[in-house]
């Protein structure tokens, strides 16, 4: 079977800076619709959650838009947000159990390329039910998106972000979702132009992605991810490499300060330190831990 991840092992570095992009809720202002119009509907309907829709909708939502599990790949959130609920009072009162998935568990545990392929191949290889249900559940999110995500620009500021970059440092997405998609989405918009590989969940994590692309051909000083999510910032770790986040909820704020400031002291050597840190930490404030539900309680 071909290296889906072979473009990365190919890349060749044609300047000096690195820098990559996700794209979801990062790049582009897809999250709210592809979460709230696409994942939930098809996780209440092949999951049979109709009795808890409304929880079902809550935890989802913030698993995976408002908490530190944002961006988060589809798999391990669907088996969040079966935890979340599972210890829900309001779902325990209705006696709705959540579905049992030990072999979903260990697939998202050991699998390292969380996609819809892969898991096809352990269907094949196991005629699991569970499993089958799951890939089930995943090609319908998938038409879904296919069906209903469609004319969503880039968020303000991208594209000049790209062209001011493009002479200077070398681009590519980095993203968990399918490829498919993000091949849709940037040509779609006249954007794929400007990087050099897009990324999906087919050719492996994030963390995954720069270190095939960008750990081999550049210093970690000079390798910088953009992302909306903190499993961005832990990719650029992976390679130590440096992080700037778009703030959820302030995303055209984040890409206007990127544009005006950000990008000129990571192509001159003083965005790191004092500068980074103080962007992270306004970031991680915008993403908790614990849910308003608990909270509130």
């Amino acid at each position: 079977m071909a290296d889906a991840a072979q473009p990365l092992r190919d890349f060749k570095p044609r300047h000096d800076y690195m820098i990559a992009i996700d794209s979801d809720g990062c790049a582009f202002d897809t999250m709210e619709i592809k979460h709230k119009e696409c994942f939930i509907p098809n996780i209440i309907n092949e999951w049979e959650l109709q009795a808890v829709s409304k929880y079902a909708r809550e935890a989802a939502e913030f698993v995976n838009l408002y908490s530190k599990w944002r961006g988060v790949n589809r798999f391990p959130a669907l088996l969040r947000v079966f935890d979340l609920l599972d210890e829900r009072p309001e779902v325990q009162r209705r006696g709705v159990k959540m579905p049992e998935v030990p072999s979903l568990r260990q697939w998202a545990e050991t699998e390292s390329k969380l996609g819809n392929p892969a898991l096809q191949e352990a269907v094949e290889r196991t005629d699991d039910p569970i499993l089958r249900k799951a890939l089930k559940w995943s090609m319908a999110v998938n038409d879904t998106v296919a069906r209903i995500v469609r004319g969503v620009p880039p968020f303000p500021f991208v594209r000049d972000n790209l062209e001011k970059a493009a002479p200077r440092a070398d681009m590519i997405v980095v993203s968990a979702t399918p490829c498919e998609a993000l091949e849709r989405e940037w040509q779609e918009h006249d954007i794929a132009k400007y990087v050099e590989v897009i990324a999906g969940q087919e050719m492996g994590k994030k963390g995954d992605h720069l270190q095939l692309a960008a750990e081999p051909n550049y210093p970690p000083e000079r390798i910088l991810m953009v992302g909306d999510a903190p499993g961005d910032m832990k990719a650029a770790r992976a390679v130590d490499g440096l992080f700037y986040p778009i703030n959820p909820g302030q995303e055209e704020k984040s890409w206007e300060q990127f544009y005006g400031e950000a990008l000129e002291r990571f192509l001159e050597g003083t965005y790191a330190g004092d500068y980074e840190a103080a962007l992270i930490e306004e970031f991680e404030s915008y993403l908790p831990e614990t849910p308003p539900w608990k909270v509130e309680g």
